[in-house]
């Protein structure tokens, strides 16, 4: 599906919901190659680095950040409505975000206990993936995404070529990049055999486990692969590592605890845990 027409540049436009910016800072700190981009990509709407501010449609969107409010709700749709190609980024938009965490708690109590007049304050109880409320076409993952996988699914859509976004685990990074296995050598509870790619294994590269940034390792789409082995890692955590059950919950409870496998994983070793503390 070819963007170009050969008559005018394909538009686009970037949109942030709840999140912290970060991988809108992260299209920025592509530097000389935004430059580029700028060139082939009429950048039409975009907050965090314009004033300038067209209206849609747009031949692609870049959403980063979560669903936290009614009116993000409703702001969403008309986003999907405006853009051809709609691409989430990061984790709070493939995920939930570290703000999800709200989800297995009172949000109420929340409230009270953060701000001086929580009558003022509009939220819904949960925060949610983009894909939970319209049809999302590519996900790039990370806290923050990767600006170069960014730039190569940009350009590629630009071209005309379905973009590949790879599906490997962090431990394949870090078997290319001659690594020594930190669970293996160090006893480290490493997220890495259930979580995806793309961040060329940065934690494991200098000697700590990885934590789960770029969410579970379930295929190039949402929805489609196989899910990762993530209850035979939680049982090694536990049963080889010493991990308690509260521990393992932590480890998949973080940046992405909401995405499916990471929340069944955590919720399942909730119960074993009020079941032990019960009996």
């Amino acid at each position: 599906m070819a963007l170009v027409d050969g008559r005018r540049k394909p538009k686009l436009g970037v949109f942030k919901f709840a999140s912290c910016d970060g991988c809108q800072l992260s299209i920025l700190n592509l530097e000389d190659e935004l430059l580029l981009l700028g060139a082939v990509l009429d950048i039409a709407y975009f907050p965090e680095a314009s004033s300038r501010m067209e209206s849609g449609p747009y031949d692609i969107a870049l959403v980063e950040g979560s669903i936290t409010t009614e009116e993000d709700e409703h702001r969403i749709k008309a986003v999907r409505e405006q853009a051809r190609i709609l691409i989430t980024i990061g984790a709070c938009a493939t995920a939930g975000g570290i703000q999800a965490l709200r989800n297995w708690a009172d949000i109420d109590s929340y409230k009270r206990v953060v701000y001086p007049r929580p009558d003022f304050i509009q939220t819904l109880a949960t925060s949610t993936p983009i894909a939970d409320h319209v049809t999302v076409d590519y996900e790039l993952k990370g806290c923050p995404i990767d600006k170069d996988q960014l730039l190569r699914v940009v350009t590629d859509l630009v071209a005309g070529v379905r973009p590949r976004i790879p599906a490997d685990s962090v431990c394949l990074e870090c078997k290319r990049r001659g690594n020594v296995c930190v669970v293996v050598a160090k006893g480290l509870p490493c997220l890495g055999p259930v979580t995806s790619g793309g961040c060329g294994a940065i934690c494991p590269t200098m000697g700590r486990d990885c934590y789960g940034c770029f969410g579970p390792a379930e295929g190039m789409a949402r929805g489609s692969g196989c899910p990762p082995n993530t209850a035979s890692l939680a049982q090694q955590f536990h049963n080889r590592l010493g991990l308690t059950p509260i521990e393992v919950v932590r480890r998949f409870r973080g940046i992405n605890g909401a995405a499916a496998s990471f929340r069944r994983e955590s919720e399942a070793w909730t119960v074993q845990r009020t079941n032990r503390e019960g009996s």
